[in-house]
């Protein structure tokens, strides 16, 4: 066995280093250019996050929005000014695995948190359209009740019953969504019946008078009354009007101060507001009719009052023979 030869081993090593320090000679301008890159970038991340976030809070309301699209933006910009670095620098081998790897990380990402992903995209579409804004009485899914806040994942809506709704905004974002609020105005709709024997256009007169003397009812020449149907016991009009909504006083206090309204101003004009009545017939299929049931039972009742005055006449006489003899 030869005996180990240190010399030899040193020599190696040493010769290791120095290939090694003439690289990094050689490559220290690269190496300082990538480092005042990397810097560089880092500064226009923070500048341009800044003026990112000045102008996302002119367009969202949620300030997670905005805080969301600022870090991005921030991010976008660093890993760019870093990717030029090591390209620089000679490590391209190095920036298409970075690049492949984040793309694969993002993929699984996004398969494990899908709801979550949904959600944050379509806050960010919302936050972009604006179907609705913070104060805006809205309704979907049931759900019906002013907007007290919107978040990334969800919004907040306080229903008129006093609960507080957590609505996902991939929800809102896919179905119909009704927003009260856009144009400041509501029409409420008030059906009422009156019987057949009022004329209906003088009905309709009366009404669109008593409902335009309200306080509270706008556009008064888009008030109307028409004929709807053909009921039971009454001729059916559709009362529409327009209020402001939201506004003074609420959708619920000008609905029944219209019915109030609209019941005084029939019982003036002595037009009547009909109640269903009901006439009941046993004489389907050869059955007995109610009045004849009705006369029957009367004759009864007639038939044994007489035969008991009879029955106690005679009873008078018999008792008093005795006593006249």
């Amino acid at each position: 066995m030869k005996p180990l030869q240190i010399d030899t081993f040193w020599q190696l090593i040493n010769e290791k280093l120095v290939t090694w320090l003439e690289a990094s000679i050689k490559h220290l301008p690269n190496i300082a250019v990538a480092i005042c890159i990397a810097i560089a970038f880092g500064i226009a991340a923070k500048v341009i996050g800044n003026i990112a976030k000045r102008l996302l809070g002119r367009t969202f309301d949620s300030k997670q929005i905005v805080d969301l699209l600022t870090s991005i933006s921030k991010v976008a910009v660093a890993t760019v000014g870093i990717f030029i670095a090591l390209d620089f620098v000679g490590l391209r081998g190095t920036v298409t695995s970075l690049l492949a790897g984040a793309g694969i990380i993002g993929l699984a990402i996004g398969f494990a948190f899908q709801d979550m992903t949904e959600n944050l995209i379509a806050g960010i579409a919302m936050g972009i359209r604006k179907p609705f804004q913070i104060g805006d009485v809205i309704e979907a899914e049931s759900v019906f009740g002013k907007v007290e806040s919107i978040n990334l994942r969800n919004t907040n809506v306080m229903t008129f019953f006093g609960q507080r709704e957590i609505i996902p905004n991939k929800i809102l974002f896919r179905n119909i969504l009704t927003n009260y609020s856009v144009n400041r105005k509501r029409r409420i709709e008030v059906p009422v019946g009156i019987s057949y024997a009022d004329d209906p256009q003088v009905a309709a007169e009366v009404l669109t008078k008593a409902i335009k003397e309200l306080e509270f009812v706008i556009d008064k020449d888009d008030t109307g009354v028409f004929a709807s149907s053909f009921g039971d016991s009454s001729i059916n009009l559709l009362v529409w009007f327009w209020i402001e909504y939201p506004g003074e006083p609420g959708f619920m206090t000008a609905r029944h101060n219209a019915i109030v309204a609209i019941n005084k101003a029939l019982k003036d004009a002595d037009i009547l507001i009909p109640f269903p009545i009901r006439t009941l017939d046993f004489g389907a299929k050869g059955g007995e009719k109610l009045n004849t049931m009705l006369k029957g039972s009367s004759r009864t009742a007639e038939g044994s009052t007489e035969s008991a005055n009879h029955s106690e006449h005679d009873d008078t006489g018999s008792a008093d023979e005795p006593s006249n003899r």
